[in-house]
């Protein structure tokens, strides 16, 4: 179902509705509202670090960064060739941002940017959008530390939206709509928020993986 102009405000309302916008591509101007029978969700506790992730992690130095480049993971998630985001949607995450609720989470090697993710935060619940690789392993690290600062700050849902291949070898899952939108609602209520801690650096993300695995 399509709809007409959208505020960063009838966003936010809608996910805490269980439904989200998407564009058909980024040169069409028409947003529409999806609502899956089934929904992809990446457990905080279940999230899978593979060996080369592990070796790689400890290989390289890897730190993580909140919202330090917002528009920088934005774009590079949205220039791609088949993209979701256009410009109703690219202006939307931005207002989101300045008030407080898309957060973007970035990785680096050793300074430069390795990749990203970014989604939106209400209650409990983070809404992942979308994320991006400069190299090989840049969005799974994006992940890793992502999990395991959400935890850490009392969320209880991460929501990927889709499930995709990817994403069910770093441990997510398919459930219902019901399902869903029973664990929405619990995770709606927590007063979670993602600044309640510090980003965790890699000993941080190894060791909670060891101690949940």
């Amino acid at each position: 179902m399509s709809f007409g102009a959208v505020s960063p405000q009838l966003m936010l309302h809608a996910y805490a509705q269980g439904i989200f916008p998407m564009a058909e591509n980024a040169e069409d101007h028409d947003l529409f509202w999806v609502d899956p029978k089934r929904r992809g969700i990446l457990p905080l506790d279940g999230f899978h670090i593979s060996r080369s992730l592990r070796r790689f992690l400890h290989g390289h130095k890897i730190t993580a960064t909140l919202n330090q480049a917002f528009d920088s993971v934005l774009q590079h998630c949205a220039d791609r060739e088949e993209t979701w985001i256009n410009p109703t949607l690219h202006a939307n995450y931005t207002a989101l941002n300045e008030m407080g609720c898309c957060h973007s989470l970035e990785v680096w090697d050793d300074g430069a940017l390795l990749g990203g993710v970014f989604g939106i935060a209400i209650g409990g619940v983070f809404c992942g959008e979308s994320m991006f690789s400069h190299r090989t392993n840049g969005s799974k690290a994006a992940l890793a530390f992502l999990t395991t600062h959400l935890r850490n700050c009392g969320f209880a849902l991460f929501d990927t939206q889709f499930i995709t291949d990817h994403l069910q070898t770093l441990g997510a899952l398919e459930i219902s709509r019901a399902q869903y939108r029973s664990r929405l609602a619990e995770a709606l209520a927590l007063p979670a928020t993602i600044t309640a801690q510090p980003l965790p650096d890699v000993h941080n993300v190894l060791q909670r993986r060891t101690q949940t695995s």
